[in-house]
């Protein structure tokens, strides 16, 4: 056996994603590049650690007991470094955040430099719905979540990093009367959803029901990105964050209507367990926003600032 860790990597991702390409991407690696170690490695075993049938791969049941000694492997060396850079005074350890979808355009920014300073702390960001991220705080799978709406049920602690603003949104050419009220409009042109356990849906449903708006038509779609291009297309109008519509409002590609009872208004907040034993990561980390989340506002959200007035 001669296999390298390389090797190890690439097959456990490739197992864990199941696609060749997906795992090309995570990897910043070519397909080819990755095909070459996956054929490598398997040329050290006698049985087949994976098929491929028709264009899926499917992982043997002995590839998996390889994958999971290859992420105990994996794991032990990523712990041999840690502690070698805490030998010689080094920040170490993982930072495990859960992120609801809309708040990809918002953590990064509020990472890229800590990341950069310490550069011994391995990010683990899993951005999902806001069901799944407050289902990850409650089972303390995470270190801290980046929701829009606070759980109300959960005891937690919190950093406010930015205000949050839903508009409703159409695509420019869509034209209606301006004596027409939107609230009439909207009876004839179908609105735009976010699937169910969504923040931005659980807005949505709210602000229509406390305004007594009738639909004739929805259209649910499980992203903001399927939203935001189902809306610039001209199929209907959608109630989004304005943080992730940024050059599209800029290019008057999509306008903003006005509404009574909108905008909505909320915070990005980084939550966790209240009462929670913070890492020496996690705690610096903590240090590290309440130090820096004004600058990094200044810096990076101008452009949301002004425009909120």
């Amino acid at each position: 056996m001669n296999y390298t860790l390389n090797q190890l990597r690439v097959f456990l991702k490739v197992s864990q994603l199941g696609s060749v390409t997906k795992a090309a991407e995570e990897l910043h690696l070519t397909q080819p590049a990755v095909s070459i170690q996956l054929k490598n490695f398997q040329d050290q075993f006698d049985i087949p650690i994976m098929e491929v049938i028709g264009r899926k791969i499917y992982i043997t049941d002995f590839g998996k007991e390889i994958a999971v000694a290859a992420e105990n492997i994996l794991d032990q060396v990523s712990a041999i470094d840690f502690k070698s850079k805490a030998f010689h005074g080094k920040l170490t350890g993982k930072l495990r955040i859960a992120v609801v979808s809309t708040g990809k355009y918002v953590m990064p920014y509020f990472l890229t430099d800590f990341i950069r300073l310490h550069d011994g702390v391995e990010l683990l960001m899993d951005v999902t719905n806001k069901q799944r991220v407050v289902q990850a705080i409650e089972n303390n799978e995470v270190d801290f979540a980046l929701v829009s709406v606070l759980p109300l049920h959960l005891a937690i602690e919190k950093i406010d990093l930015l205000p949050n603003k839903l508009y409703m949104i159409g695509q420019k050419k869509v034209k209606y009367n301006k004596n027409e009220a939107l609230k009439e409009v909207l009876q004839s042109i179908p609105m735009i959803f976010r699937e169910s356990g969504s923040a931005t849906r659980d807005a949505m449903e709210r602000f229509i029901q406390n305004n007594n708006i009738k639909l004739i038509k929805k259209i649910e779609l499980t992203s903001n990105e399927a939203v935001k291009q189902a809306v610039l297309s001209g199929l209907g109008f959608s109630i989004m964050p304005l943080i992730g519509i940024k050059n599209e409002i800029i290019k008057k590609e999509l306008v903003i209507s006005e509404m009574k009872g909108l905008p909505i208004s909320t915070n990005w907040s980084l939550i966790w367990s209240k009462g929670k034993k913070h890492s020496p990561v996690c705690s610096e980390f903590i240090k590290y926003l309440n130090a820096n989340k004004n600058e990094i506002k200044r810096q990076h959200f101008g452009w949301y600032e002004e425009f909120l007035g």
